[in-house]
């Protein structure tokens, strides 16, 4: 082989082999998964569906009903005696305010800050990946488990609706009934609906995670913006910003359940999760890629 047949130093170097993004995306799920802490918040989110269940079967056990009523959000509650499927729809309505948002962000703020508070980072990004990649492998591995976190609940709450109360054809909220196939794909759209939403905490707590090297500190910062979030789109007198909070129209999946399906609201959601994914994550781009690195 002729000298000119090998690549230059400069080149090999630059010219990483395509699969080698793929491998450090398999890579970070792995290792995202495999940490004690991301196993205790999923185990947390499907525990949630196992104690509405039981406490709704306690309840009714005499043949009482449940309380709540109209269809909406935790609402969902009162027809889960009737038909183990809205247990689904419950766990989701209960958990999407806080818990998982919150796991969200914890994953989310320590997904750069945690690698630079334990001293590798710089050894990734010695690897052939770049920080643009690097950052993007990141922000998918947050999505993989915005998806994860959310089928966590929907299937823990399908084993559990299953096993305590009756299943088959469901009424939706606009009083229709539709069969058992029908209602779980609704389940299944519902919960991609959920994930989904979960699109703008993950940008934001992404952005957290670039401005710091403490994971801790990212983590809590992500969470504390979630809370007051929360805190201001329920204060009446600030209903004019309200629209523009990411959490806003969280809640708007139950018109999944309508007949037919309302979808303004869930637009307005998809396209406002968007809009965040677009300006945070370009914001953690802009901070990232003109970061000084020494950790």
């Amino acid at each position: 082989m002729s000298r000119a047949e090998y690549p230059t130093g400069a080149a090999a170097v630059r010219r990483p082999n395509p699969l080698w993004a793929l491998g450090l995306l398999r890579s970070e799920l792995v290792t995202t998964v495999r940490r004690w802490r991301t196993l205790a918040l999923l185990g947390v989110l499907a525990a949630v569906p196992v104690l509405v269940g039981v406490a709704v079967r306690i309840e009714t056990r005499g043949g009482g009903q449940v309380g709540g009523g109209g269809g909406e959000g935790p609402a969902f509650i009162a027809q889960i005696t009737n038909n183990g499927l809205f247990l689904v729809f419950t766990a989701l309505a209960a958990t999407l305010p806080f818990f998982l948002p919150m796991a969200v962000g914890v994953v989310a703020g320590d997904a750069i800050a945690g690698e630079a508070g334990a001293g590798t980072l710089r050894y990734l990004l010695v690897a052939p990946a770049g920080r643009t990649r690097l950052l993007f492998t990141k922000y998918a591995t947050v999505l993989a488990f915005c998806l994860l976190a959310t089928l966590v609940v929907a299937v823990s709450a399908l084993a559990v609706g299953a096993l305590l109360f009756p299943f088959g054809e469901l009424t939706t909220i606009s009083g229709t009934r539709i069969g058992l196939g029908e209602g779980l794909a609704r389940a299944l759209l519902i919960a991609l609906v959920v994930a989904a939403s979960l699109v703008g905490v993950a940008a934001l707590g992404l952005f957290v995670s670039t401005l710091t090297n403490s994971g801790i500190a990212a983590m809590a910062t992500t969470v504390g913006l979630l809370i007051t979030v929360q805190i201001v789109d329920q204060i009446p007198q600030l209903h004019a910003v309200q629209p523009y909070l990411f959490s806003h129209y969280w809640l708007s999946f139950a018109d999944l359940m309508r007949d037919p399906v309302y979808w303004d609201d869930l637009l307005r959601d998809l396209g406002l999760q968007a809009l965040y994914a677009a300006v945070f994550g370009s914001a953690a781009w802009a901070r990232f890629t003109a970061k000084d690195i020494t950790a």
